[in-house]
């Protein structure tokens, strides 16, 4: 999901705190871009909840699975440590 799908979606307000580093680096890049704080933050966060959501989805399927109690057979267990070199 990116700005652009969310431009004309209500919004709410949040206040963070962030280093100085960090906040000079939001303000250089937006500067540098012509984008507001606002939208570089927005971008940015989108994309990172967006990357990392798919942990959240994979740990509820497995929960899922472990609750059907769909579990990996020995061999295929096997098969993926001779994969990697376990």
């Amino acid at each position: 999901m990116t700005t652009t799908t969310l431009k004309d979606a209500p919004t709410r307000t949040i206040n963070v705190r962030v280093p100085a580093g960090v906040y000079q680096q939001l303000e250089a890049l937006a500067k540098a871009t012509a984008r507001t704080k606002s939208f570089v933050t927005l971008e940015a966060l989108s994309h990172y909840l967006e990357a990392q959501s798919w942990q959240v989805k994979d740990i509820e399927a497995g929960i899922a699975d472990a609750d059907r109690g769909d579990f990996a057979t020995d061999a295929q267990v096997n098969a993926v440590f001779a994969k990697y070199g376990a």
